[in-house]
């Protein structure tokens, strides 16, 4: 019997159960595979003792609808950095690689499908190098692999962003407020540029373009006449004021090496109360939220195709590369390629274009911005 492990790492996301649920039902038509699962990405791997789970169609009947993971997952640490604490209390790192891998071909594992982001595919590469058969399949709610046309979970995170945009537009109104939305995204704008367009935001501000803060207060004067108006801002959680910094701080948790984004919104409100802005204004920090929760229809089918393909490419010993949705189409391509540069917006980008045409402020000169 031949086996292929299965992990999740990196952040949780909808629609990772309908990817383990797709990549177990297909390796089921071809009798001579097993699936298992190692909890919480390479820690199942790397634990005494090992958590390793075998997952069989009944395992994981009707876990594609469910948000989560059956098999956990961790953003912290992994082979390559594994926390070690030390006597004074303080964490180094130690590379337990070479180690793991060895557990891996003792566990009888043919092949390994890394389901993860950017961080989590960084991994694939590096363990590819050293010889492991290892598939990548790309998971992010922040859409910023550019190898791939859309990731899954994205739709869902952008669904839930309108929702709350909706719900705070009939809230300001009523109370003839400014609503700022803070979402998540780290460095790509695509959730709030996407969550603007379909809420009907008046700004828009996303990591890659740094705001101007007096044409945000401008824009957001503009709604108000004799004091009675309102708007909603959309802002991504790595914005940043132009000559500005990124709100973060860094984690003490150990293993945990990202900064930690948030707190956009409050410093906005600072800012436009700084430069006069006199309007009542909130914020409304969705969070996790963002990361819960039932897979959409469109990232249920997405993750399936995900997960048929990913399996395919084992069976075609297509290793070291990463699956990939290019309409119409399911593509395999190298993981060096697929960690190469981030998808980030551009301003030429065609939603980007259809902001500017409703009249969204993303909180520059824009004609200068785009010479």
């Amino acid at each position: 019997m031949k086996r292929v492990m299965v992990l999740t790492g990196g952040g949780d996301c909808p629609g990772l159960n309908a990817v383990i649920r797709a990549i177990v039902k297909r390796a089921h038509q071809e009798k001579d595979w097993e699936v298992v699962g190692s909890i919480q990405a390479f820690n199942g791997v790397l634990w005494e003792p090992t958590e390793i789970k075998l997952l069989t169609p009944e395992i994981v009947k009707g876990i594609h609808f469910q948000g989560g993971t059956i098999i956990e997952t961790t953003n912290k640490g992994g082979p390559f950095a594994w926390p070690v604490k030390n006597n004074d209390g303080t964490y180094t790192t130690v590379d337990r690689s070479d180690e793991m891998i060895r557990k891996i071909q003792y566990l009888g594992i043919d092949a390994v499908i890394n389901i993860g982001g950017d961080g989590s595919q960084r991994i694939s590469q590096k363990l590819y190098e050293k010889g492991l058969n290892i598939i990548g399949v790309p998971k992010t709610i922040d859409n910023d692999l550019s190898s791939t046309d859309t990731t899954f979970g994205f739709q869902t995170a952008v669904e839930i962003a309108t929702e709350a945009v909706d719900k705070l537009v009939t809230t300001a109104a009523s109370h003839n407020r400014v609503f700022v939305v803070e979402v998540m995204g780290r460095y790509a704008g695509w959730i709030a540029l996407n969550a603007a367009v379909a809420g009907g935001a008046e700004v828009c501000l996303i990591p890659e373009f740094p705001y101007d803060i007096d044409i945000v207060k401008a824009k957001l004067e503009s709604r108000f006449h004799r004091n009675r108006g309102f708007a909603v801002v959309v802002a991504s959680e790595g914005a940043r004021p132009v000559n500005g910094e990124m709100v973060f701080e860094k984690s003490d948790e150990p293993g945990y090496e990202n900064i930690r984004l948030g707190g956009i919104s409050r410093q906005l409100i600072k800012q436009l109360k700084d430069a006069g802005f006199q309007h009542d204004m909130r914020e409304t920090v969705l969070g996790h939220l963002q990361r819960g929760g039932i897979p959409i229809a469109y990232d249920r089918v997405l993750s399936s195709q995900f997960g048929v393909k990913a399996f395919e490419m084992v069976l075609n010993k297509e290793y070291g590369k990463m699956v990939a949705y290019r309409h119409p189409n399911f593509v395999a391509v190298p993981l060096k390629e697929a960690i190469a540069q981030p998808n980030l917006v551009t301003p030429d980008n065609a939603l980007v274009k259809t902001a500017l045409g409703l009249d969204i402020s993303l909180g520059v000169d824009f004609s200068k911005l785009a010479d």
